[in-house]
């Protein structure tokens, strides 16, 4: 699929690269690229299979800029990344990709954007945005759930909050890399090593960049409220323990007083007047009676309980 930058992306039968005028836009199956590469005419050898793709990144060439692009699914972070590679020069880009994702993304610009000033600057900073268009919002329902994961821990509620924690905290950790990556790959564009990008429309990535770090600063600081609330349900758990012991505690101390009582008139020996004595078993009873109360009474006041 081929497109001119004009007012809005302009779908093309046949390009050629070498006698356009305008910026062009190419998107190529792997086989395509094999057979078509000497057409664009960038000096390079690019050969590309989506199992050797592992990041994002950009490599300066000396008459072209390639990459990579290694994408997570935002409905489903811990999923395969969507993997593709461009190469770029002065006078458009051409992107690599079997997954029909470039295809997807593009659509996306052609949906939302017309320019006042078309250019190939201009293109490649929407093409970045809509990678990052719905983050906001995906950060934003991380955030709401862990405030109310917050909120049910606080009230005691019993759930399997670890696994969702590191869940969360894994997608995060992908995510930050995600914004490292591409925040490398705005400042390599922003370099403009090989002079392809008019000096004025640099701005471009360096509003990318800006973006970018914010993402990446959001995404860490919900990575360290994960460990916050980590530690809040483990505090937690360590309430609920201490109450556990603090009762058995108590229960404990009660009880030792009336098996003193028991162990001791358990004995048996020949010449114990209370064996003998008619009221001894009431009283006895009464005596318990009146320590388990005043131990209960002690307990209250200490606010043991």
């Amino acid at each position: 699929m081929f497109y001119l930058i004009k007012e809005t992306l302009e779908k093309c039968k046949n390009l050629r690269p070498k006698d356009s005028k305008a910026k062009y836009v190419a998107v190529l199956s792997t086989e395509e690229w094999l057979s078509n590469s000497s057409k664009f005419d960038m000096g390079i050898d690019l050969e590309v299979g989506t199992s050797e793709i592992h990041s994002t990144k950009a490599e300066v060439n000396y008459d072209s800029l390639t990459g990579t692009f290694s994408i997570p699914d935002r409905h489903n972070i811990a999923e395969s990344n969507s993997k593709f590679a461009f190469a770029l020069d002065e006078k458009g880009i051409v992107f690599i990709d079997d997954s029909g994702t470039v295809e997807e993304i593009i659509s996306g610009v052609v949906k939302s954007k017309r320019w006042t000033n078309p250019s190939l600057e201009r293109f490649i900073y929407d093409f970045l945005e809509q990678i990052i268009y719905h983050d906001q919002s995906v950060l934003a329902k991380y955030d709401a759930e862990l405030d109310e994961m917050e909120d049910k821990i606080l009230a005691g509620e019993e759930d399997n909050y670890p696994k969702r924690l590191s869940e969360i905290r894994s997608d995060l950790r992908d995510m930050r890399i995600h914004y490292e990556q591409l925040e490398d790959l705005g400042q390599e564009l922003e370099e403009n090593e090989n002079n392809f990008f008019a000096h004025e429309n640099l701005r471009y990535f360096h509003l990318f960049t800006q973006r970018i770090a914010r993402l990446h600063d959001t995404t860490a600081a919900l990575r360290d409220y994960t460990a916050q609330i980590r530690e809040l349900y483990q505090s937690q758990l360590d309430i609920k323990q201490n109450r556990i012991m603090t009762i058995l505690t108590i229960v404990t101390t009660i009880f030792m007083p009336l098996t003193l009582i028991a162990g001791w008139y358990g004995m048996n020996f020949k010449y114990m007047p209370e064996l003998e004595f008619k009221a001894a078993y009431p009283i006895v009873i009464a005596v318990s009676i009146v320590i388990v109360i005043l131990s209960l009474v002690f307990f209250r006041k200490k606010k043991w309980l």
